[in-house]
């Protein structure tokens, strides 16, 4: 196969990744959200997962000038795209590179709103055990209520619907439960003592689970942060490490621009 033609074609393939990788860029920027933490923290990441793209570019066309320079293929006015190649790549540097702590620093931000939002959601369940333990009072004050509110929970375990809509397997074991603790609060209901004890034990159950829950959402709200700030963080870093190596070693040598056939025919 002629070098020629593979050189040219491989500098038609670099210039198509390069800027079909731009042009993605520039859709998932639009529209800007800059005051967003979330959408920057989701820019950042896409930015990221597409990085490698220009560098197979950038690659692609140095592979086809180094085929040149292999070659000798003669000199012609065309337009040298190293340059151009070598500046984008420091530009591509810096913007990874900035990337690290902005990154880092929405993600804590993200991070902080995710704990908040649980902490909010544990204050709402503590009021909800409340409310429910006040109901509990309420019915064993009154167990013909009582007894109603448990006949009423047989009657939809047994038919598997409420109001016409059929129950999912999870609607009906909660409502299960829900029979057992009236049932077991009818039982007790008769003994002021036993009844106090069995409040307070279904208290402490209650706020144990939800406490259990609140910890399972923060450790998992934490390590899918560290997670994600590893895996963007250290891919950005590595793209910034090669495409500025790329630039600035391009960058320093770019004196050697000059086609080879045209500097043989100098000396």
């Amino acid at each position: 196969m002629n070098g020629s033609f593979v050189s040219l074609s491989l500098k038609l393939i670099g210039v198509i990744f390069i800027l079909s990788s731009l042009l993605d860029f520039a859709t998932i920027l639009i529209p800007p959200q800059w005051s967003n933490p979330q959408w920057q923290l989701s820019f950042a990441t896409n930015i990221v997962d597409r990085g490698i793209v220009p560098m197979l570019g950038i690659a692609t066309i140095l592979i086809a000038y180094w085929i040149d320079n292999t070659i000798e293929r003669p000199s012609k006015k065309e337009f040298d795209l190293r340059l151009p190649v070598y500046i984008l790549s420091i530009i591509l540097g810096v913007v990874f590179l900035s990337i690290i702590p902005l990154h880092l620093s929405n993600l804590g931000k993200v991070q902080t709103s995710v704990l908040n939002q649980i902490e909010k959601g544990s204050e709402q369940g503590k009021g909800q055990i409340q409310s429910f333990l006040a109901n509990l009072n309420t019915l064993a004050q009154n167990p013909q209520l009582l007894k109603k509110e448990i006949q009423q929970r047989s009657s939809i375990i047994e038919k598997g619907q409420y109001q016409g809509r059929r129950l999912s397997a999870t609607q009906i074991e909660q409502l299960k439960q829900q029979k057992d603790q009236l049932q077991e609060l009818d039982d007790v209901s008769i003994d002021p003592q036993k009844l106090k004890d069995k409040v307070d034990s279904m208290k402490i159950e209650l706020q144990g689970r939800l406490q259990s829950q609140k910890q399972d959402a923060e450790d998992k709200a934490k390590t899918e942060s560290v997670k994600q700030g590893l895996r963007t963080g250290l891919s950005s870093l590595m793209l910034a490490i090669g495409y500025g190596t790329v630039g600035a070693l391009g960058w320093i040598n770019r004196k050697g621009l000059v086609p080879p056939k045209a500097s043989m025919r100098s000396r």
